[in-house]
């Protein structure tokens, strides 16, 4: 018994079932970019020049940072750049908007990272030793000394010079722990 395939009855112009996209798909799609346009606008002016855009949608998104205006004519500047971003590749904007988001956001942990460690630091004197551990380029004299100026400042109800300037060495000698760190990989 032998099976026949019924012939193709497409039209030899029709594409196949499987690749005809429905409107709603289409719709979404079109959303997604307009969304990423949006995106690409909440973003500063120093991040915008690092995505890889077209003269045109750079403009059109800077037009519509300009706006200040919730209202008809940003929907309709968001729509066109919903529009451009059609005919550019999107994949490359979209990896290097994911980039900056996570660069920010490991800065902000590394931050948050700082800080707790300056309140650990503030509440226990041999969390020194610690930091010392870990950076040996530390001036443990030096750390006492803000440590001491910190806690002065704080029953006093002064400004928070030291307490800042704790975070200021910190942040420094963490900076400098990841860069020598690199200079190691790379030599």
């Amino acid at each position: 018994m032998s099976v026949h395939s019924a012939p193709d009855s497409r039209h030899p112009d029709e594409a196949p079932a499987d690749e005809i996209v429905s409107k709603t798909r289409r719709k979404q799609a079109m959303q997604a970019l307009q969304d990423l346009g949006e995106q690409l606008v909440a973003l500063s002016a120093g991040q915008l020049k690092k995505m890889p855009l077209t003269d045109t949608l750079f403009s059109a998104i800077a037009e519509a940072q300009r706006f200040t205006r919730k209202d008809e004519a940003l929907r309709r500047q968001m729509q066109y750049i919903g529009k451009l971003m059609r005919s550019v590749d999107h994949a490359p904007i979209q990896a290097q908007l994911d980039v900056v988001r996570g660069l920010a956001a490991s800065e902000v942990a590394r931050q948050h990272r700082l800080e707790q460690l300056r309140e650990v630091l503030l509440a226990d004197e041999k969390t020194v030793e610690r930091i010392v551990r870990d950076w040996p380029g530390a001036d443990i004299q030096y750390l006492r000394t803000l440590r001491r100026n910190a806690l002065k400042e704080r029953e006093q109800q002064r400004p928070p010079r030291a307490y800042r300037e704790i975070f200021r060495v910190l942040r420094e000698l963490d900076v400098a722990s990841v860069t020598s760190a690199v200079e190691e990989d790379v030599g």
